[in-house]
């Protein structure tokens, strides 16, 4: 369905190159002066998983749709429970009026048994004006359009500081899985720890494997696996897991060791390296890292902390994706104005100049990103939408791929724990695989 190419990574060179040079013009579907306060008076209640910065970077969101309708917003983080949470409140006849969905695999079940209602000719107008035809296909369940991609990642990119590098000998980022083991041994043997992994959140795990597999197995297995069209017991799997184990299966390379790690959550993960105190020289995740580092900590993006595609570890790199969908549980004028408003180069603006955001509308001008690497990182998004890979554990059922101590998440832990048991934990994925995909 998506074609992965080599061009993400060259797109980012081109555009870092251009950084200085304006974006697209703020047009397309989802303006602002229709809807002045026409709502006055309604109020929705939105569920996502944000907290933190992320949480009060997007209340400004909200701001902004407020102003603009006079509907009013109340917002609640779920955490990463998202899927729990919200089958709770459907069971109990409370969901809320929209939900942003961090899984695209829980959209479709939320889809097919009922509980999501149809976006209105108004939004997806405006997704046919803003966003590629790919970001319309994932939102949608047999040819239905049930919502609105407004905040994604590019999830292949390793983050560092120069500082490590260059007092290690290190002249340049690695580009492929060997020279980043390689790198990573001789930043240990400079007395630095090399890697700092968020294992704490489960689905930070499952973003490594992805990228090691699809870079090792291709794009047609990936679409297999991630269908469960092939167990998970394949050896392309048990491939990628011994890959894997290279790195956390060495003690000295990876922050606080295995047990360690599996202490460390995401934003910790990311201040490990960035903090006043740095512990390691790198950490790998999407490009929402940008954020955690200009909120919690004095780094500057560009400068004390740059990026690299994650290294190769088969034949071609890595481009995987993520992102959180907009959905309707209540059907009303309030919800589809909000969703025509994320749908909208003004809306994606509002959070892009605040950082730690990637959006995939192709209207939004990129001098709306803080900073060259987070433009950079946009722009490519835009122009390689149709050859990214989404992330698989967004695709499968949230059960298997989206449940905090369940599923692939916990199994990618225990994996963690003891890098050495590639077959268990390839026959443990498997069984849950099989449990949820029923």
């Amino acid at each position: 369905m998506r074609r992965i190419t080599r061009t993400l990574p060259v797109l980012l060179a081109l555009a870092l190159a251009a950084a200085a040079c304006g974006g697209d013009d703020d047009s397309g579907g989802g303006g602002s002066t229709t809807q002045a306060q026409s709502l006055k008076g309604q109020s929705i209640e939105v569920y996502a998983v944000w907290s933190g910065s992320e949480q009060a970077n997007f209340k400004q969101v909200l701001d902004g749709f407020t102003q603009q309708t006079g509907a009013t917003v109340t917002y609640t983080s779920t955490g990463d429970n998202m899927s729990t949470v919200l089958g709770s409140k459907i069971e109990g006849g409370a969901p809320p009026d929209v939900a942003m969905l961090p899984q695209q695999g829980l959209l479709v079940q939320l889809a097919n048994d009922g509980s999501l209602k149809k976006v209105n000719a108004d939004v997806q107008a405006a997704v046919d004006a803003n966003f590629a035809p790919v970001w319309k296909n994932l939102a949608s369940v047999n040819g239905t359009l049930y919502g609105v991609y407004y905040k994604v990642a590019n999830k292949s990119t390793v983050w560092y500081r120069p500082q490590a590098f260059q007092d290690a000998g290190i002249s340049e980022p690695p580009s492929t899985w060997d020279d980043f083991i390689q790198d990573a041994k001789t930043l240990s043997d400079s007395g630095v720890t090399p890697v700092s992994v968020g294992g704490a959140d489960g689905w930070t795990l499952t973003d490594w494997f992805e990228n090691i597999y699809l870079s090792q197995a291709g794009p047609d297995k990936y679409d297999q696996l991630s269908k469960h069209e092939i167990p998970w017991t394949d050896p392309s799997v048990t491939t990628a897991l011994q890959t894997l184990g290279q790195l956390w299966g060495d003690q000295k390379l990876i922050a606080g060791g295995s047990s360690g790690s599996l202490q460390t959550d995401f934003p910790t993960s990311v201040t490990n390296v960035f903090g006043d105190s740095p512990k390691a020289a790198m950490v790998y995740e999407g490009d929402f890292v940008s954020g955690v580092i200009t909120d919690s900590t004095k780094a500057k993006v560009g400068t004390d902390a740059l990026m690299f595609p994650f290294p190769a570890a088969g034949a071609q790199p890595a481009v995987v994706g993520g992102g959180d969908v907009a959905t309707i549980l209540k059907d009303n004028p309030a919800s589809q104005a909000f969703l025509k408003y994320l749908a909208s180069p003004e809306a994606a603006a509002a959070w892009a100049k605040l950082g730690g955001y990637t959006s995939a509308n192709k209207n939004l001008d990129l001098a709306s990103y803080p900073d060259p690497i987070a433009k950079a990182i946009g722009e490519a998004v835009v122009k390689a939408a149709d050859n990214v890979r989404f992330d698989m554990s967004d695709l499968a059922p949230a059960a298997f791929g989206g449940t905090a101590g369940k599923g692939e998440w916990k199994d990618l832990q225990d994996f963690l724990k003891n890098p050495s048991n590639v077959q268990g934990t390839a026959a443990q994925l498997e069984k849950d695989a099989k449990a949820a995909y029923q």
